[in-house]
């Protein structure tokens, strides 16, 4: 026997995920209002245009900023294209932040009976009426007809019993000396009686393809019949953590220090609609850097750190040694210049994120989040602008990524903004992006918000 959510997954008219994501390109997106201090040599990041960061001349091969996110994009919706992402059946506790695959058509009327709207009575026909001894509960079985002036106790949610005229409130009835039920405001036919189709009748569509899964759209299906949802799947992320001089627990230490990312990125990429699979501490150890990589079958693979151009930064000799193709190999934005993006595979990809905690928030909002975001056909976020409180320092040649706070119809930056801190995006809503040269104060402003600050599904880390 079949679920009531199984028969509508094997409708014609599923769509496979690049279908899903054609049709979520259609419609515009909801409107909205590091680790190399774990690397020395990232930490130069936020200085001036002639720090190095990667092999010779990587600055000159750097790509701008609002390039970079629209690779990550152009190149997710080619893996999606390549292998053909199939759909998947999801139960409703599991589908919580994807993408509809298919229509959501209602498998029954709603609500599929005529139900009280009240607690109070049921009466037929004019007052005073008799009222019988048992009342109606919701949950039981049809209950007997009524006859004109008869009511019977009724409660909320409990099916109408035929020949019903209308509910009376409890506070709109009084009983007499003898028993008998009067009303104290006149009484309406059909008052407080919801009629069964009200508010759809089955097969009406209730949702389109693309729209995302809230907790509201999980009670919908639940209450139009499903028990499971055709949604585009999560993507798969593996994320290497690079580095042997982090410290896992504990205070830091002897030239040792604690990793920040560890602990960050998971859900920080669960919050983007990912899956995240492992998290593997690599240290600075090629080989199992490549091993690593290469027995991977994730989507994507994050790794933190070592995509500079130091003695123990492995991600681009590893990368040239497997062939993988370079599809950005530097950013011009500040922090975070060093991050890359490589294809290995048709459907699998490689977001290095630099070493320094707040470079690695960058790389992850400027490669993964476009990147993550496009294969989950999510919808983009509709641009937005808010004019800064106060003037910002801008890089001469790069873009930079500011955290702020929203204050009213205004964007407050904050200190503690160096590649290498994170209590400045730990009181973040967004990141201001402050194009190159700086911004002054009441100027206009992108802002890119936070999962977790901007009141969307990212918010539900599950």
């Amino acid at each position: 026997m079949t679920s009531p959510g199984t028969r509508a997954d094997a409708e014609p008219e599923d769509l496979d995920v690049e279908e899903a994501l054609a049709l979520v390109r259609e419609k515009p997106g909801p409107a909205h209002r590091g680790h190399d201090a774990h690397r020395g040599h990232d930490a130069h990041d936020a200085h001036g245009a002639h720090a190095s960061h990667g092999p010779a001349g990587s600055h000159h091969r750097a790509t701008p900023w609002p390039e970079a996110r629209t690779t990550a994009e152009r190149a997710a919706r080619a893996a999606a294209r390549a292998v053909g992402r199939t759909p998947v059946s999801v139960p409703l506790d599991a589908a919580l932040g994807l993408t509809l695959a298919a229509p959501l058509a209602a498998l029954t009327d709603l609500p599929s009976f005529d139900t009280s709207a009240m607690d109070g009575w049921a009466v037929a026909g004019p007052g005073p009426w008799t009222v019988h001894d048992e009342g109606v509960l919701a949950g039981h079985a049809e209950p007997g007809r009524l006859t004109d002036g008869e009511a019977v106790r009724i409660a909320t949610g409990a099916r109408i019993p035929p020949d019903t005229t209308a509910v009376l409130r409890t506070e709109h009835g009084r009983t007499d000396e003898r028993g008998r039920l009067h009303p104290t405001r006149e009484v309406v036919h059909g008052q407080d009686i919801r009629p069964r189709g009200q508010e759809c009748r089955s097969g009406d569509q209730l949702l389109p393809v693309g729209t995302l899964a809230t907790p509201a759209i999980l009670g919908l299906a639940a209450a139009a019949g499903y028990d499971t949802l055709t949604a585009v799947p999560r993507p798969r992320v593996d994320v290497l953590v690079l580095g042997d001089e982090l410290l896992t627990e504990g205070l830091p230490h002897d030239g040792l220090i604690r990793d920040a990312l560890g602990p960050m990125l998971p859900p920080w990429l669960r919050a983007l609609g990912a899956e995240v699979r492992t998290v593997r501490r690599i240290g600075d150890d090629a080989k199992a850097l490549h091993r690593a990589v290469t027995t991977s079958d994730a989507d994507l693979i994050v790794t933190t750190g070592g995509t500079a151009a130091g003695p123990v930064d492995h991600v681009h000799p590893t990368l040239r040694r497997i062939g993988a193709e370079l599809l950005v190999d530097g950013v011009k934005v500040r922090p975070g210049h060093p991050m890359l993006l490589a294809r290995l595979k048709d459907d699998q990809h490689l977001v290095g994120l630099p070493g320094n905690p707040l470079a690695a928030v960058s790389g992850l909002l400027t490669l993964a989040e476009p990147l993550l975001r496009t294969l989950a056909a999510r919808p983009a976020p509709e641009p937005y602008t808010l004019a800064l409180r106060d003037a910002v320092h801008g890089h001469p040649y790069d873009t930079r990524l500011v955290p702020v706070v929203l204050r009213g119809e205004g964007a407050v930056p904050l200190r503690y903004n160096g590649p290498a801190m994170l209590r400045g995006i730990a009181a973040a809503d967004a990141l201001a992006v402050v194009p190159p040269g700086g911004a002054r104060s009441g100027q206009e402003a992108e802002l890119l918000d936070l999962p977790w600050a901007s009141g969307g599904i990212g918010v539900c880390f599950t």
